[in-house]
């Protein structure tokens, strides 16, 4: 069995009058008893009110409960035996000291949360699935840590036509209840353990993306709670309509990133366009099977450089040339996998509905396209099928590295069209380099398609041309490591990006980063000598309506981290 030790999370994170409801509805939007309700609190919630909740739970005569009581909220304190088991997220580079960990269950708990801490003087900040690469949720400095991982309710708003999903809830939990209720789905991620509340706020994608878009591309609204000059927090309801007041910070989280205009307790989703009253026209179909194929080449002395950069020039062309909106080959997912030079090799994977008339062929084709003029066969080609939710929601591996292995560093950038000549050396020399990691690597991932089809303007999105996300990362297991393993890195990324200062920079190749892999080097002038400050590397023309969102919705600019937008003057 092979094995490849890729980034954490890469390829494979409402009502206005009653936020906190945590109903899930039937097809007609009667109130469905179900656990999640164990999630929310049976007060509503005007703007900046009180919290108020129900009794304990009465059991039956039989022993059993009719009702269990809502959850939390919880306190945790260093001197709780809970509190180092809820310290870190994913990665464990990061590592914080809060005075408290709130872990809240409705969005009355957060209001709660945010305002203790604001009326103390105290830095929050929040996390849901804790996937943040850099340490944005895990910085000292942050006293009020807020874990909403216990708010994973997935359902269905009949009175806004929106499946609602809370920011806890998993990118696998959330294709099981939309497959299994309505057989729909949305163009998320392929990390099922990744939480929707970073995930979708910064943009999120996956493979669905070529043929249905972003996932904040069928954002309806946001549930957001909010810090307003005078330190009231509050609970919000934005949505894209028209004539909605506040559709300015529902447009600020359609890719502006976690963390920087208050805390999302619930999101709310339909399609553009989707009419009628049938849950399960408003979301894309869920395909019913994945078609799954793997090639496979070894490091060995066929692979030349000029048979390795041959595979990586042909892979981005044929993305230049099959990545416009409707294109048929947009049903194809490809993320080619080149690890340093060692045992693990290089691989492409593709992923495509398996109902795609001719989706064989157009596989085919692809591996041909990317073969040709190597002068180096595929040792490896493998072809499967298996249930689409079966390929969305499995959880991982079971290899011990998935639990060892918890501290890496990633780099991303986008591209517009393949790589140049000299970058495509560089990858060959940095991968090749006998000084070199073996945990270390290059990932090229499919774009583009109907992502394509939306103006950069209309989202927060601002990359909407591209047809590849290149990402460069490494892991490895303690902190004996670290200097090492993000020397190579670092220099690795800046090389390849020698001619623009050491960045991606907007251009005929490449367009910036994206801010769910946030790479906290691209403020740092070290690292980033091209003059193109961070922000619009990853945001381009669209960081100044974010700023202004910022500045309407955050005055006090209580959300922030190392690459918060700040709010304009």
């Amino acid at each position: 069995m092979l094995t490849y030790p890729v980034p954490a999370c890469t390829f494979l994170r409402v009502h206005a009058a009653s936020p906190d409801r945590g109903l899930t509805l039937d097809r007609t939007g009667r109130n469905l008893p179900n656990r999640r309700a164990l999630l929310a609190t049976a007060g509503a919630i005007a703007a900046g009110s009180a919290l108020t909740t129900t009794p304990a739970a009465a059991t039956t005569g039989t022993g059993g409960p009719e009702e269990l009581a809502p959850f939390g909220p919880v306190t945790v304190r260093p001197d709780d035996r809970r509190y180092v088991g809820l310290l870190r997220g994913n990665n464990f580079r990061f590592v914080g000291r809060p005075d408290e960990i709130r872990v809240a269950g409705s969005t009355g708990q957060v209001v709660r949360a945010v305002s203790e801490a604001v009326r103390s003087g105290r830095r929050v900040a929040v996390r849901s699935g804790g996937h943040c690469f850099e340490n944005f949720t895990a910085d000292p400095a942050v006293r009020v840590l807020v874990d909403l991982s216990s708010m994973d309710a997935v359902g269905y708003d009949a009175e806004r036509r929106a499946f609602a999903v809370q920011p806890g809830a998993t990118l696998g939990q959330v294709y099981r209840a939309l497959f299994k209720g309505w057989g729909v789905t949305i163009p998320a991620g392929g990390c099922p353990e990744v939480g929707a509340g970073g995930h979708f706020v910064g943009g999120g994608y996956g493979p669905l993306s070529r043929r249905y878009g972003s996932v904040v591309d069928h954002l309806y609204g946001v549930e957001v709670v909010v810090v307003d000059r005078d330190g009231t927090a509050r609970a919000v309801v934005a949505t894209r309509e028209p004539g909605d007041p506040h559709r300015d910070l529902w447009w600020a989280h359609t890719g502006g990133g976690g963390g920087n205009f208050g805390v999302v307790t619930r999101y709310l989703l339909r399609s553009p366009g989707a009419t009628g009253t049938d849950p399960s026209r408003l979301l894309p179909p869920s395909p019913s099977e994945a078609l799954g194929c793997l090639v496979h080449w070894n490091w060995d002395r066929k692979m030349t450089r000029q048979a390795f950069t041959t595979l990586l020039r042909n892979f981005g062309i044929w993305h230049e040339r099959n990545s416009a909106p409707g294109s048929p080959a947009t049903g194809l997912y490809a993320v080619l996998m080149a690890q340093h030079q060692g045992p693990q090799g290089i691989s492409m994977v593709v992923q495509a509905d398996a109902g795609i008339p001719d989706v064989n062929g157009m596989v085919n084709d692809l591996a041909s396209a990317v073969t040709a003029g190597t002068g180096v066969e595929p040792v490896g080609n493998s072809r499967w099928t298996m249930p689409w939710l079966h390929r969305m929601t499995w959880p991982g591996t079971g290899e011990p590295g998935d639990v060892v292995t918890r501290r890496y560093k990633d780099k991303a950038a986008y591209l517009r069209r393949s790589y140049t000549e000299a970058q495509l050396s560089t990858i060959y020399r940095h991968l090749t380099d006998a000084a070199g990691l073996s945990t270390g690597g290059l990932l090229l991932i499919g774009y583009g398609g109907q992502v394509n089809a939306v103006r950069p303007q209309d989202t927060a999105v601002a990359q909407r041309d591209v047809v590849m996300k290149a990402v460069y990362h490494t892991t490895w297991e303690d902190q004996a490591g670290d200097a090492a393993n993000l020397a190579w890195i670092r220099a690795f990324y800046r090389d390849v990006y020698a001619d623009t200062g050491g960045v991606p920079v907007p251009g005929e190749v490449s367009d910036g980063s994206y801010i769910n892999y946030a790479d906290v080097d691209l403020a740092d002038p070290a690292w980033n000598t091209s003059g193109v400050p961070w922000h619009t590397l990853y945001y381009k023309d669209n960081y100044r309506r974010l700023q202004q969102v910022k500045a309407r919705w955050d005055p006090r600019n209580v959300f922030h981290h190392a690459l918060a937008i700040e709010p304009r003057a």
